[in-house]
């Protein structure tokens, strides 16, 4: 490609503050084996390093965010400018706490979250229209831990330039989604959220990821299933934000859909080798090198 590609991710960053235990307790239950770690972590922030890593020197990313004036969201920024992303605005500060997101995870991987928003909650339309207009990006990749009116105001600036605009619908919002499917050019629920959704809008591409079930590609010229690639997963937590920050990458090298959606499999599958959301996220180096391995 003559252009740099460049990705910009609207959406929130939190840190993670895990607990690990042999199995998730049930409604009620109090569990006292678990060990606790803290992350990086937010939708928006995972879908940012995951874009980042897999574009390398080859590409750029912008993180369009709020995040409080404390301690941990000056962490979070560090983190995210260590990955070589820059954040728009350049201090991203609110007044309000930086978001927080409450992990448990069991022995299989598996896990359950419950998130404290804070400052992702005061992340302005007019400020995400202003960041998009200064990063002037090729791609722009939303999810919904953030304001409705931002999410829309970044689907509204992507139609008006002719931008590639990719929503990933977590945590499911069905109303919104069908309100800007005019603005959707890519759409990636995971199989819950596809449910949630009913039926899927006209007129884009929507991509099902399915943890080891694969993926299913619903285009207009009907459905096809990828098989998911076979790991033995520590931590699940993240694997679907590494998903959708490199099939926005890939996106914005011009790769072709297909091409696109395998990198980010093999990239979600390297991923949950290694726990935390961020940590086993693959380099561009790593990723060529898991898919030079397949057959």
């Amino acid at each position: 490609m003559t252009e740099r590609a460049r990705v910009a991710v609207v959406g929130a960053v939190n840190v993670d503050l895990v607990v690990q235990l042999q199995r998730l307790p049930a409604a009620g239950e109090t569990m006292t084996d678990g060990t606790f770690s803290q992350h990086q972590g937010g939708k928006g922030g995972n879908q940012a390093v995951g874009a980042a890593r897999a574009l390398g020197d080859s590409g750029d990313v912008v993180m369009i965010c709020s995040v409080g004036r404390d301690d941990l969201g000056r962490q979070a920024i560090d983190a995210l400018r260590a990955e070589r992303i820059t954040l728009e605005p350049a201090e991203p500060l609110s007044d309000r706490p930086t978001g927080v997101a409450l992990i448990l995870v069991d022995q299989n991987g598996e896990n359950e979250i419950a998130v404290a928003p804070g400052a992702n909650a005061a992340l302005e339309p007019q400020a995400v229209r202003e960041a998009l207009e200064r990063s002037t990006p090729s791609v722009v990749l939303a999810s919904l831990e953030v304001p409705d009116a931002a999410v829309a105001a970044a689907a509204d600036w992507c139609r008006q330039r002719a931008v590639a605009f990719v929503l990933n619908p977590a945590p499911m919002n069905a109303p919104l989604v069908h309100d800007l499917q005019d603005r959707i050019g890519y759409l990636i629920p995971n199989q819950h959220e596809r449910e949630q959704l009913g039926d899927a809008p006209a007129g884009m591409v929507v991509i099902e990821t399915r943890g080891s079930d694969g993926v299913i590609i619903h285009g207009a010229a009907g459905e096809e299933q990828l098989p998911a690639s076979v790991v033995e997963a520590v931590d699940t937590t993240g694997a679907g934000d590494c998903f959708s920050g490199v099939f926005a990458a890939g996106l914005a090298e011009g790769r072709p859909l297909r091409e696109t959606v395998d990198r980010a499999i093999a990239a979600a599958a390297i991923s949950v080798t290694v726990a935390g959301a961020r940590e086993g996220m693959p380099t561009r180096r790593e990723l060529d090198e898991r898919l030079s391995e397949s057959p």
